[in-house]
């Protein structure tokens, strides 16, 4: 949702000023305010969150918040519905300039951008790029818990790469701490490998000696773009890199929250909730089942005191949780990291 103009308050209903949500918070609990009481906060009637008693005209009246979430989320959908229809027109643009180039010419004779179409094609690409690799792998890889056969299938590449003195490092979400098979797999790589996690994790990346990356170009990952075109393997390594600085490593526990009752994950949950996203986007983002994301909202709705998704929601900015915790201090982004052996996107 678009903010408005004044400098004071230059944010939209999405996230408020903090003297805006406490009027705000103050008319949803007593149903009205005293106009004088936003005279320092245009941005509510601006925003349209605050509007005139018709039955008194010094009084203001709250938007309910239902009202308020079905407009941000209106605007999220309508923004991811034309996100992906520039990602298509993206996708058929670059086929077509791919198939421009020739499409007999391989990577080593200088294709900045390569479509794979098809897993075999993408495994195929994927197994060349390994071979080759004799420095370093940079992956991102989202969702929750890696399955022991995925781990497993690929270990064999995996520990021909730590013999050829390959450093390998892995971003993965919080929720893949729960899988044994990693664990497992990472005291089997040694010091090769090493993994560090985040809240969420964007779409998946595998990054070869800093020459060649893969990223999916559709949702299902049956696609994958091949990139050789060095502005944006500088630019995924500069987000690796990044990311990798704000990620906790596995070996290290996830840092507490300051407030009683709330685990880790509900206190990123109730910052997604904050957001405007439905509980599907919250689970996909976090790696979990929206089954399990159901009933972390429950137990954070009951530690808040919240009756209702309503009230979750103003529960939430009280108590602070409608932001990201602050960082732990980290290690150097040079440390090496774990992760499996790239098998497909």
């Amino acid at each position: 949702m678009a903010g408005h103009g004044t400098d004071a308050h230059p944010h939209g209903a999405d996230r408020l000023c903090e003297a805006g949500n406490r009027v705000y918070s103050r008319a949803v609990r007593r149903g009205r305010v005293p106009r004088a009481d936003a005279a320092t906060v245009p941005c509510l009637l601006e925003l349209a969150l605050l509007h005139p008693d018709p039955d008194d005209m010094d009084w203001l009246v709250p938007t309910s918040p239902q009202e308020v979430m079905t407009r941000l989320l209106r605007g999220v959908h309508e923004e991811v519905g034309a996100s992906q229809a520039r990602v298509g027109a993206a996708v058929a643009a670059v086929e077509w300039y791919a198939g421009l180039g020739g499409r007999e010419q391989g990577p080593a004779e200088g294709v900045a951008i390569r479509v794979l179409d098809g897993l075999p094609r993408i495994r195929a690409a994927m197994d060349e790029a390994t071979e080759q690799c004799m420095r370093e792998v940079l992956t991102v890889q989202p969702g929750g818990i890696r399955r022991e056969d995925e781990l497993s299938e690929g270990l064999h590449r995996a520990m021909e790469m730590r013999r050829r003195g390959v450093r390998m490092r892995d971003l993965y979400t919080h929720v893949a701490r729960h899988g044994q098979g990693l664990h497992t797999y990472m005291e089997l790589m040694g010091e090769a490998a090493e993994a560090r996690t985040l809240d969420e994790v964007p779409e998946r990346l595998i990054l070869f000696d800093r020459t060649v990356a893969f990223i999916p170009a559709n949702a299902d990952r049956t696609i994958a773009l091949e990139l050789r075109h060095p502005a944006l393997i500088d630019y995924l390594v500069t987000v690796f890199e990044r990311l990798w600085r704000l990620a906790i490593p596995l070996t290290s526990p996830l840092p507490e929250t300051g407030i009683d009752g709330i685990t880790h994950r509900e206190r990123s949950i109730a910052a997604l909730l904050a957001e405007g996203h439905q509980d599907a986007v919250v689970a996909e983002r976090l790696g979990i089942s929206v089954r399990t994301c159901r009933a972390h909202i429950a137990r954070l709705s009951e530690t808040l005191g919240a009756a209702s998704r309503t009230q979750l929601g103003v529960r939430i900015a009280q108590a602070g949780l409608d932001g990201p915790p602050h960082a732990p201090e980290l290690l150097p982004a040079t440390a090496p990291c774990a992760q499996e052996p790239p098998t497909g996107l």
